[in-house]
Order: structure tokens, then C-alpha cells, then sequence
């Protein structure tokens, strides 16, 4: 498939406020020693990701008017109910700012923590079935899809939780530092399964089954089309396997292999663990546009092959 951009950086952003959002209420259920400071200015980050992915993923859209539209079929798609629970999701991220801004009584900031972590979990879910449903795509209808995009959003989240608390010298970092690396190394376990699981599909349609012929050798010179198409332009992604192979690594070293080792080796910088949080960011940015590369249409059989 063709990896959208608008798509990659809505996931990536708002699955890392996701995760910076749970490590934040997860202190807060800790008793941790956590300035009010951080939690106000953790809630504007959330706030800040959440809509800057929003913003991106409007560019998704054809007719910017109509897109009321998309939260009309709760009832059967999983992208309507994203559409549903991310502003809710802000909402609750919002009133938990509040509550701390105003010193509100601690059934209150429980009440609104619980709220707005389960909003969270609940995105997760509904961003990640929105490809796990898709059954023609093999390489996404599969439940380690939304189990990815969670446990990426997390590890991403607490790293930049790491980050906000040391910046505000926190001794929480020395409990999220932690967490954080046991997170990257269950987002490199699932990934690396997945990926795996991608790569040795057998394939249900060939072009023998395809167009009826039964002989061993067939080979296609032409795409089909004369020109580009929606086929052409949104089924494939139409790079080199070469360019492919150094996305995946750059999601195995940024993404994974970087962050673990810093993080094993106890990095508790503010300035350090924020500059690893953006490289781990851009490999998952790698890591995200990898997944949507693998998801093989059954069409580009036909319009893939160029002359």
C-alpha cells in the first residue's frame, strides 16, 4: 500500500500523547513525587500531539466539509469511533489539566485520571483495528495490529515522560526509565514478530489463479494502465526494494536498538532522554511507514509490474 504521510504522523504523535498521558496518570496512581508543573505542562503536550496529528490527518480527507461525516458509522467502523473518542479523549485530558491547575480533591483528579487513561487505551484500540479489520490486507488483519500500535505509542510516551520528568527533576524518572526500556523492547519483540509473519505470507492469489492459466512460468511486462490511476498511485508505494530494506532499518537502530541501549545504560538527562525521544521518533516514523508498505493489494498484481 501507499504509506500516507498524513496517516504516519497522526498515528506516531497521538499514539506518543497516548502513552505520555498514561505514564503521567500512572504516577499520579503511584503517589509519585510529581510537581503539579509537570502534570500541567504534560497535559498541554498531550493536548499540543494530540492536535497537531489531528491536524495532519485532516489532510486525509477529500472534502474537508464533510467530514462529519466519518463519525455517522460508529455502529460498524472502527474509524468512526476514532473519530468519536479522540476529541473525547482531548476533552478528558483537558478537564484532568484543569483539575490540577485548580488543586481539585483527589477523587476528582482520580475520577478524571482513570477517565482520560482509558479514553487512551480505548484510541489505541479503535486507530489499531481501522487496519486490523481490513481483511484483504493479511499483513494488518491480525490482532498483534493494534497490540503494535499500543505498544509503540507506550514506549514512545514514556520515553518523552522520562524526558519532561528529569527536565523538572523529578526522582520519578528513576521508576519511568525503566518502564520506558521494557516498553521499546516489547514494541521490538512484536514488531519483529509481525514483520516476520509478513514476510514468509504465502500468498493466496497469483497470476496464474488470477487470470485463469494454469502454466508454471508467466511473467508480466505491463502494469495494465498506460498512465497513473488511483490503482497506481494508492495500492503501491512504488519504491525500490532497496529503499524499503533502509526504512526497516532505520526503524530497527532509531526506533528500537538506540533507545534500549540509552536506556539500559540508565540516561537520565533531560536534554539526552529528549533527544532520544525525537530519534526514537523518527524510527518509528520509519517503523510506520514500513507497515503500511508491506500490506500487499491483491490488484498490484496486475498494476505493480512496469514494462
Amino acid at each position: 500500500m501507499h504509506p500516507p504521510l498524513s496517516m504516519i504522523f497522526f498515528t506516531t504523535l497521538a499514539g506518543a500523547a497516548q502513552g505520555l498521558l498514561l505514564a503521567l496518570v500512572g504516577l499520579q496512581f503511584a503517589d509519585a513525587a510529581v510537581p503539579v508543573a509537570l502534570n500541567l505542562v504534560g497535559a498541554a503536550i498531550v493536548l499540543l500531539m494530540s492536535a497537531v496529528g489531528l491536524a495532519a490527518a485532516t489532510l486525509h480527507l477529500g472534502h474537508l466539509l464533510r467530514a462529519w461525516r466519518s463519525a455517522a458509522m460508529w455502529r460498524t467502523s472502527w474509524l468512526s469511533r476514532e473519530v468519536i473518542v479522540l476529541p473525547l479523549f482531548m476533552a478528558a485530558v483537558l478537564a484532568w489539566g484543569l483539575a490540577q491547575w485548580g488543586h481539585a480533591g483527589g477523587a476528582v483528579l482520580t475520577l478524571l485520571g482513570l477517565l482520560a487513561a482509558s479514553l487512551a487505551l480505548l484510541l489505541y484500540l479503535c486507530t489499531g483495528m481501522i487496519y486490523g479489520a481490513v481483511k484483504a490486507m493479511r499483513e494488518w488483519a491480525h490482532p498483534i495490529t493494534p497490540i503494535n500500535y499500543a505498544v509503540l505509542g507506550l514506549a514512545s510516551g514514556l520515553v518523552l515522560a522520562c524526558a519532561l520528568t528529569a527536565a523538572f527533576g523529578s526522582s520519578a524518572v528513576a521508576t519511568l526509565v525503566p518502564l520506558a526500556l521494557a516498553a521499546t523492547v516489547l514494541g521490538a519483540a512484536t514488531r519483529g514478530w509481525a514483520l516476520w509473519r509478513n514476510l514468509n505470507l504465502t500468498p493466496k492469489t497469483t497470476l496464474q489463479s488470477a487470470i485463469g492459466v494454469r502454466h508454471p512460468r508467466i511473467e508480466q511486462k505491463s502494469q495494465g494502465a498506460m498512465g497513473g490511476s488511483f490503482n497506481t498511485r494508492e495500492f503501491f508505494h512504488q519504491r525500490t526494494p532497496e529503499f524499503v530494506r533502509q526504512m526497516r532499518w532505520t526503524a530497527v537502530l532509531l526506533g528500537f536498538t538506540l533507545p534500549v541501549a540509552a536506556l539500559a545504560a540508565g540516561l537520565q538527562s533531560a536534554w539526552l532522554l529528549a533527544a532520544l525521544w525525537l530519534a526514537q521518533y523518527l524510527g518509528l516514523l520509519a517503523e510506520r511507514w514500513s507497515f503500511f508498505a508491506e500490506a500487499q493489494h491483491p490488484q498490484n498484481l496486475y498494476y505493480r509490474a512496469i514494462s
